[in-house]
Parts: structure tokens; C-alpha cells; sequence
């Protein structure tokens, strides 16, 4: 969690340089203590993010569409099972024929 607690480190910073200018009604801070107040408002998805190993999925996706897939070659595959004909039925023995 180091770029969070920066990122809020900045963001209150920000926050208590605000608070000071209010106070006591510096006019030249106001836009710096605003200013930094948002830097650390940004900066804190951002960190979140890296913090959370973002980074390590960043560069996943980044060598996967990099690079293309290699191709590996197959191995060859069995060929499929013939198929045997039935084994010719024996014929009956012969039987009277009509006549």
C-alpha cells in the first residue's frame, strides 16, 4: 500500500493547507491547497490500482497484443477408428420352397 498512503499523504496535505488558507484567509494559497487537494484525488485510483498488482496485469496485456501467438505444431492426431462391416450373416439352411 505505498502509493495509497502517498496518495493520501498528498490529498491531506492538501486538506490542512485548505484548512489553514480558510482560516486564516491567505488568498494567494487557496488555488495551491486546492491544487493539491486534487492531485491527491487523482492520484489515489491510480495508486490503488498499482498497489493492488495492477501493474503485473498491465504487462500481461501488454505482451499478449505485443506479440502474436506462436503457433505450435501440432502433434498428429491418431486417425479415427475404421469402422468394420458387419460380418455377413450365415444364411439359413434352405427351406422347403413353395411351389
Amino acid at each position: 500500500m505505498r502509493y495509497t498512503k502517498i496518495a493520501l499523504l498528498i490529498f491531506g496535505l492538501g486538506l490542512i493547507l485548505g484548512l489553514v488558507v480558510v482560516v486564516g484567509e491567505f488568498s494567494r494559497w487557496q488555488r495551491v491547497a486546492s491544487a493539491l487537494m486534487a492531485l491527491g484525488l487523482v492520484t489515489l485510483p491510480i495508486a490503488l490500482f498499482a498497489d493492488g498488482h495492477g501493474m503485473r496485469l498491465l504487462v500481461r496485456i501488454a505482451a499478449r497484443f505485443s506479440r502474436g501467438k506462436s503457433k505450435r505444431a501440432r502433434a498428429k492426431s491418431r486417425p479415427a477408428a475404421r469402422r468394420r462391416k458387419p460380418a455377413a450373416r450365415p444364411r439359413p439352411a434352405s427351406r422347403p420352397g413353395r411351389r
